[in-house]
């Protein structure tokens, strides 16, 4: 067991050693993995703040029943008892045309509008919520509720909030094949730069082998720096997001002051960073591990 620790930090060391030999190839080469991996890490990381966005507006399939002006109080108790017993309606709530006037007059930036009209133009109207999200169903509700006696107008008001989420879903789609077309692309870049050390120690390589070096030892150094490259990339990734994040959160401050809103981008949690990073090290292993079997494979069918 002692050997085989041994061994291990034998191997670490020497990569550790190399890479700091050739340290400004290094850098430049975390660079790049780090730019590949940010790519889909920042488009999930705006889908991840888009989502927090949208959780946090109504997002409940919610109807605006906008009543006739003309409309009595035999229609309104009509329509109440209508809504009351629709098995496709988990509640509503009436507001009168007094009740929205009022507010309106004491809303925020509309006093002077409110001011200037000569008597109240709202309609009464219900606030309905439906029981059932599937947007078909809703729909289907709004227009039945439109051909209703007294009924001058049926808004769905969600229904772009349901058309985000669709979009956030093919966003997702998105970043699973963006991320999946640059892990092969990660294999490569990897792939190739463990080929290329492979070739400035193949001499190395060759005389091990002939004193009965293993595969495994052979391999284990190289695996050691696809590891490292990987990880290396994975806190690349982490700092071009995190910089990028915190410049964009400077002007969304600004924007979001003007709108009475604390509205921030959020960085990865610990747990993303984790996968992120997890990930980047196994796509390193993979590449090295590719690169060395292809070389050992070749020297075994050239004997």
């Amino acid at each position: 067991m002692k050997l085989w620790l041994r061994q291990h930090h034998q191997a670490f060391q020497l990569v550790i050693a190399r890479m700091w030999c050739t340290r400004l190839t290094t850098l430049m080469m975390l660079g790049v993995l780090g730019v590949t991996l940010s790519l889909p890490a920042g488009l999930y990381v705006v889908l991840d703040n888009l989502g927090t966005l949208a959780g946090s507006i109504e997002s409940d399939p919610q109807i605006s029943l906008f009543l006739a002006l003309d409309a009595n109080t035999e229609v309104i108790k009509d329509i109440d008892k209508r809504l009351h017993g629709h098995h496709d309606i988990k509640d509503y709530r009436y507001v009168s045309r007094d009740a929205a006037w009022n507010e309106l007059q004491h809303n925020a930036g509309l006093e002077d509008l409110a001011g200037g009209l000569e008597k109240n133009p709202l309609p009464d109207a219900y606030i309905v919520h439906a029981a059932n999200n599937d947007p078909a169903t809703v729909e289907q509700l709004r227009q039945e509720l439109q051909q209703w006696p007294g009924v001058e107008h049926a808004q769905l008001d969600a229904a772009w909030v349901k058309r985000l989420y669709s979009l956030m879903q093919i966003g997702r789609q998105a970043v699973l094949v963006l991320a999946s077309l640059l892990g092969f692309a990660l294999l490569a870049i990897i792939g190739n730069t463990i080929r290329l050390q492979i070739l400035t120690q193949r001499e190395e390589i060759e005389v091990s082998q002939l004193i009965g070096a293993t595969d495994a030892f052979i391999r284990r150094p190289f695996l050691y720096a696809g590891v490292l490259h990987g990880v290396g990339g994975g806190l690349a990734a982490w700092l071009i997001l995190y910089g990028a994040l915190s410049a964009f959160n400077l002007s969304i401050d600004e924007l979001a002051r003007l709108y009475a809103s604390d509205f921030r981008l959020h960085m990865l949690n610990a747990q993303a960073c984790a996968v992120l990073i997890l990930a980047a090290a196994l796509l390193g292993w993979l590449g090295s591990f590719w690169a060395v079997s292809r070389y050992l494979t070749s020297i075994k069918s050239s004997r």
